[in-house]
């Protein structure tokens, strides 16, 4: 029921992305490709839906498609690259848990002929043949947007706490690099407190409360910035638990756009959250497929929309998500 749920969503366009011309032209099934995913694991909401949505688009297009969960570990993901690596696959796609630390494995991917596609992630490397193509959004204009609203919702005066994501991932030096670009205009606006919830609930939770405690019970704090949703429902949650009213007493900007954000700003709960799409593997397997089928090159980056939502809409969109994730 969800999947077929998900797959009506998908077709009507409300996960969408830019792709390049010579990528949307790609109709044909490729019925045999076989392709590897590592998958950094299930830490958020989103995570999952980025899993369930490739499984969708697999099976719509006759690909068999092999997914491996690190648990939010590295040497996990550098075990499974490997394991696909043997098996001969096709094409290897990888969520990165971290950007750092890759070359080697991508390396053994590239001699053995076997094209690697990022999804939602980038890598730090020199080397960008070691990958195909990147389907990410542009993490550094998510914090931007995040950044913006809220200079302008606060006037450019605003003490801030941030939540970041799993260190030395791309989205949490990326979402931090984009916010502090757009409150650096602002001298009034600065960030007094900043540290790692890890993308998750838990850690989000975690941090906000120590945050509240070193602040008197969350006196100054105009706010609160999380790397993405998962993290700010934990916020949400320890600001009830000491006597606050999120969303009121103090703002939040997330990114993600899942369906408890929606449903928190319909509440009343949360003010705004920037949409990361997770049909990451749409447009990946369009651009294996013609590259395998005619030799042609992709973009590099090949790039999915940031969209701001807040409560106005918030209700509508839950409803319309709320089965999918």
């Amino acid at each position: 029921m969800i999947f077929a749920k998900l797959t009506k969503f998908l077709a009507a366009g409300a996960l969408a992305v830019s792709v390049a011309a010579p990528l949307t032209s790609v109709a044909a099934r490729a019925d045999s490709l076989t392709i590897g995913f590592s998958q950094i694991g299930s830490e958020s909401g989103w995570r999952a839906a980025e899993t369930k949505v490739a499984k969708i688009e697999a099976e719509k297009r006759g690909i068999t498609l092999k997914i491996a969960d690190a648990q939010q570990k590295q040497e996990n993901q550098i075990k499974a690259i490997r394991s696909f690596i043997a098996q001969g696959v096709d094409a290897i796609f990888v969520a990165p848990v971290v950007a750092t630390g890759w070359d080697t494995v991508l390396g053994e991917a590239k001699q053995a002929n076997i094209p690697v596609v990022l999804l939602d992630r980038d890598i730090d490397t020199k080397d960008k043949s070691l990958y195909l193509t990147a389907v990410t959004s542009d993490q550094v204009l998510e914090g931007k947007v995040a950044g913006d609203w809220l200079a302008k919702q606060t006037g450019g005066k605003c003490d801030i706490v941030e939540l970041q994501g799993t260190v030395g991932s791309s989205p949490a030096i990326n979402r931090k690099k984009g916010f502090e670009q757009a409150i650096a205009s602002h001298p009034d606006m600065k960030i007094t407190r900043s540290q790692s919830g890890d993308f998750t609930r838990a850690g989000g939770k975690e941090v906000m409360e120590s945050f509240i405690k070193a602040t008197n019970g969350g006196k100054g704090i105009c706010a609160v910035y999380a790397h993405n949703d998962d993290m700010m429902i934990g916020a949400i949650q320890a600001m009830k638990e000491a006597g606050l009213k999120p969303g009121k007493d103090i703002l939040t900007v997330s990114i993600d756009s899942v369906p408890d954000m929606f449903k928190a700003m319909a509440d009343g709960d949360a003010n705004a959250t920037v949409e990361l799409s997770p049909n990451m593997a749409g447009p990946a397997f369009d651009a294996i497929a013609a590259y395998k089928k005619s030799g042609t090159v992709p973009p590099k980056w090949i790039q999915t929309p940031s969209t701001l939502h807040l409560p106005d809409t918030a209700q509508a969109e839950y409803d319309k998500r709320k089965d999918m994730y």
